[in-house]
């Protein structure tokens, strides 16, 4: 069991797999989430998450629901692989001297949430602004008065052109603007998540070393996830508003976290700050619980025993 615990490998493979096959399944309700998380009063052309996808396929067909799905399917790879892991290895390293305690296990997840920022705030900055671009498009339709005066609508960029804009213009920052605002979603995601998980799965073991059963893994993956995207969904918000390169003439821009938050709360109160929350508890949930599914069957133990061992 020892050799499993510590094999990154195989933990590496595991959040990879998880993380492709999690968000080709719910990648549409994380559109829709950005999306209603963006419009601002004044601007509000969607007034629900069933609303926005039918909007979206109406305006954009099927394959618009999948916008910037590709960054996504890229990135979430290493970006699973690199939260799942280091917790675990952390969780395993911080069990050596003794029992681990529900401190221990909170102080496994910061470490998680602040490895996998590497990866996911370029992700992030990029999904949006594809994800995004339909919503302007169809203000600029729908809700012309909410479009400056002189705007000339332009073809969506691809994350290539995103990619090298931002490179060219402000260089490796462009990509990781918003990064303290991702910082304060996902230390705190991890914080709750892993620690709620581990002991939620721990109520379903079988006797007081055996697993427990993969549909107690899951639901307590879903569970553990839910209650953490909710928790950190006011913080979600303050990312997506400061991520976003593009607006309508009506919507407010940001300088920073703090200048977010006191703009969010005169001009459209607290409750904007649970804007997208059950989105992102349908999107997060079984993300999650795919996620631990995948470690309870093994696959990347699997795959990695038809390699050849080496000699000792």
């Amino acid at each position: 069991m020892a050799d499993k615990q510590i094999s990154l490998p195989a933990k590496l493979i595991n959040g990879g797999i998880a993380g492709l096959i999690g968000v080709t399944c719910v990648f549409p309700i994380d559109l829709a989430k950005t999306r209603l998380q963006n419009q601002q009063n004044g601007s509000r052309l969607y007034t629900s998450m069933s609303d926005c996808l039918i909007k979206t396929i109406r305006s954009e067909g099927y394959f618009g629901m999948y916008r910037g799905a590709a960054v996504n399917l890229t990135l979430v790879t290493p970006e699973k692989a690199i939260k799942l892991a280091a917790n675990d290895l952390f969780r395993h390293h911080l069990s050596k001297d003794g029992k681990l305690t529900l401190f221990k296990e909170m102080l496994a997840g910061c470490g998680a949430g602040t490895c996998q920022v590497i990866v996911t705030t370029p992700m992030e900055m990029l999904k949006i602004q594809l994800q995004d671009a339909g919503r302007l498009a169809a203000q600029r339709k729908l809700m012309p008065e909410t479009v400056a005066a002189g705007t000339v609508e332009t073809k969506s960029p691809t994350a290539m052109q995103l990619t090298r804009e931002l490179l060219r213009e402000k260089g490796i920052a462009g990509l990781y603007k918003g990064l303290g605002a991702t910082l304060l979603r996902d230390v705190p995601f991890s914080i709750i998540y892993f620690p709620l998980f581990a002991n939620l799965n721990n109520l379903g073991k079988r006797g007081a070393d055996g697993p427990a059963p993969f549909y107690v893994s899951f639901i307590s993956g879903c569970l553990a996830g839910s209650t953490a995207a909710v928790a950190v969904n006011p913080v979600d918000v303050i990312k997506t508003r400061l991520q976003s390169l593009n607006r309508g003439s009506t919507e407010d821009v940001y300088s920073g976290v703090t200048d977010c938050i006191r703009k969010i709360m005169r001009n459209e109160g607290p409750s904007a700050f649970l804007k997208g929350a059950y989105c992102r508890a349908l999107v997060i949930a079984p993300l999650f619980g795919i996620a631990q599914v995948v470690y309870f069957l093994g696959v990347g133990e699997f795959i990695l025993s038809f390699l050849p061992k080496k000699d000792n």
